[in-house]
């Protein structure tokens, strides 16, 4: 049976100390560690004032813009191109419906048909070791031109309704953006110059072997894009911008996409018309294999590294 001691030599053990510390009673390291307040000068307050103007001035514009004859005019034509479209898509998925096989038929292709065909000839009429890779980049490739789209029609939209006016006065500098943020930290850039370059090779591994094993330009692009990120969170929008900007992301995604078309028009063209492709399939196996495959690969990459990039920055900063 354990014997009771004296409440003034049990407040002078660890164990009182600690239950103390837990109950939040008294900190240990209260008037131990040197500590000094933390002053804000007056530039830093300025800044904050000045940053403060520029938001609300920038608000008082968003509500305003309607108004003005250029929106006018891309009203119009978003109302008209969006009926246009609508009409398209109806009539079109009118006619795949008539075309289909009547229900119950019993010449209807079965459940496992597809995957049966995937699965034994996919290797031999892709190239690709990977399965899934073929799948999307080869048998249904028009379906991921249609995703890789929707994220380039997802960023433009994130451009048009966060766009600034071109009054260079409201654009947001590097020091607005980080007055809440820690300035130039050492662990976060060093980190940063560690982690930033290993991140972007092995995500442009992942994009360029997406044929051999799992990976590719989905998996790889979000890869690079979060590199990018990190490196922008460490150096801020001024050292980002020297090599990745709005234009930068125009150019890649648009150039992306426009191969992706080409490419897979012609993929789509020989196998509608059942003309032979010139393109060959390569060894499979090797890097330079699987035909259109690996160009595929790379412009879905491009396009999903830089959307992810992108919509950080517009939800961050509003714009480039």
């Amino acid at each position: 049976m354990s014997k009771k001691i004296p409440s003034d030599i049990y407040e002078k053990t660890f164990s009182f100390r600690f239950k103390r510390w837990l109950d939040g009673t008294k900190d240990p390291f209260i008037d131990v560690i040197e500590t000094k307040p933390q002053t804000i000068s007056e530039e830093e307050l300025e800044r904050k004032e000045q940053y403060k103007k520029e938001k609300e001035e920038r608000i008082k514009n968003l509500y305003t813009v309607g108004g003005s004859r250029r929106v006018k005019r891309f009203n119009k034509l978003y109302t008209f191109f969006c009926v246009a479209f609508c009409v398209f898509l109806v009539a079109m998925l009118l006619v795949a419906v008539s075309n289909l096989p009547a229900y119950g038929e019993a010449t209807n292709p079965a459940n496992n048909e597809v995957a049966k065909r995937y699965i034994e000839e996919g290797l031999k009429e892709t190239g690709s070791v990977n399965i899934v890779t073929g799948m999307i980049l080869d048998y249904r490739a028009f379906d991921t031109l249609g995703e890789s789209h929707v994220l380039f029609i997802a960023t433009a939209a994130v451009l048009i309704l966060l766009a600034k006016t071109s009054d260079k006065t409201e654009e947001a500098t590097g020091e607005n953006d980080r007055i809440y943020e820690p300035k130039n930290d050492v662990i976060l850039q060093t980190a940063a110059r560690l982690l930033v370059p290993p991140i972007i090779i092995f995500g442009a591994y992942v994009v360029l072997c997406g044929h051999l094993g799992p990976g590719g330009g989905f998996s790889g692009g979000a890869i690079i894009g979060a590199g990018l990120i990190l490196y922008l969170n460490a150096f801020d929008f001024k050292k980002t911008e020297r090599f990745f900007t709005a234009k930068t992301y125009k150019v890649l995604s648009i150039s992306a996409l426009g191969c992706y078309c080409l490419a897979k028009s012609y993929s789509f063209y020989t196998g509608a018309n059942h003309i032979h492709s010139i393109i060959p399939l390569g060894t499979a196996g090797d890097i330079l294999s699987s035909g259109l495959i690996l160009i595929l690969n790379i412009c879905v990459g491009v396009v999903v590294a830089g959307t992810m990039y992108t919509f950080y920055v517009m939800f961050r900063k509003g714009g480039y």
